[in-house]
């Protein structure tokens, strides 16, 4: 597939026109890459082209991406899915850009539906729905209950906070070129480049039949570490400011009891079925929330909050 040096990004956005391209970042997961391959080449629209971002894996999944048409292999050095995203939309010559994980499956529709809103020139940024990949449907697992209600919630981070993530992603590339480029591990930087694009005055739209399906997290030890970044990026400027240190201990005096008021919300989630999986969600609930009122003290007490931030990805070179 050949690529123009500078591609049109003035062109009418009508579905005999749209040209989407996927960008995948990748690290350590060729399985579940090949997965996510496959799920785009048997959605009912396939995309014009796919850039897998290669993020600094021990082996280059070069035989996985060599066996789909349409594919291209890129290797970005510098740790992060940000800038592994930024090379992928350097090289992309499709006018709407599409953005899933390495991790998740493409519902087959995925990108008819995107194509579809994108008709609407009116549409600049889309959202969509990420629901759990269930290893036994029957009998979930307790982070399989409990990611189901309390993770990946893209129509409360936009209605709420601006922005949504990155794995289930679809936008215009001159609305991309505007807002500029996603960033490094320094920041959480789906929130990041989305709370820019609405400060900028571009609208997230929240699209649910946009749908991508996320596996869920196999041991607690791999929640912590969503939470370890998630907290340190949060605390960031909170030591040696007054208002933000009252706030962030006000915070923390609320986890310990947070799980309570959660109640209403798992008993009446559409998203599980059933008294077990409705009580694992809770028993999980509980686990982690007494996690994050421990770490929250911790940096309270002067923990470093860099180590929590940068310890899910190797670090940078030098």
């Amino acid at each position: 597939m050949t690529h123009s040096e500078n591609p049109g990004r003035d062109d009418a956005h009508t579905p005999d026109a749209a040209r989407i391209s996927v960008v995948i970042p990748h690290l350590n997961q060729p399985e579940f890459l090949k997965r996510c391959l496959l799920s785009l080449q048997a959605g009912s629209r396939v995309p014009e082209e796919i850039i897998v971002v290669d993020n600094g894996s021990v082996a280059l999944p070069r035989d996985i991406c060599d066996a789909f048409d349409g594919v291209q292999l890129l290797h970005q050095p510098e740790p992060g899915p940000g800038p592994a995203r930024n090379l992928g939309t350097a090289r992309a010559t499709g006018d709407i850009l599409a953005f899933i994980d390495a991790d998740c499956l493409a519902d087959p529709e995925w990108l008819a539906v995107a194509e579809r809103e994108m008709a609407d020139p009116d549409a600049q940024i889309l959202g969509g729905d990420v629901r759990i990949a269930y290893d036994d449907p029957d009998r979930l697992t307790m982070l399989e209950a409990y990611e189901s209600i309390f993770a990946y919630r893209m129509d409360r981070y936009i209605a709420r906070e601006g922005f949504t993530g990155t794995g289930n992603l679809v936008v215009r590339r001159a609305v991309l070129d505007a807002v500029g480029p996603f960033a490094g591990l320094s920041v959480a930087e789906d929130r990041d480049w989305g709370q820019r694009a609405t400060r900028a005055g571009y609208v997230i739209r929240y699209v649910p039949g946009l749908k991508v399906f996320h596996p869920a997290r196999k041991s607690f030890a791999e929640l912590r570490q969503k939470w370890d970044r998630q907290m340190a990026h949060d605390f960031s400027g909170v030591r040696g400011n007054v208002r933000k240190g009252f706030v962030w201990t006000l915070k923390t005096l609320a986890m310990i009891v947070s799980p309570l008021f959660e109640l209403p919300r798992i008993a009446t989630s559409d998203r599980i079925a059933g008294l077990r999986s409705k009580g694992l969600a809770l028993a999980m609930l509980f686990r982690i929330r007494l996690y994050r009122f421990r770490c929250m003290v911790l940096l309270l007490a002067g923990a470093d909050p860099d180590r929590l931030s940068g310890s899910w990805n190797r670090p940078g070179p030098g």
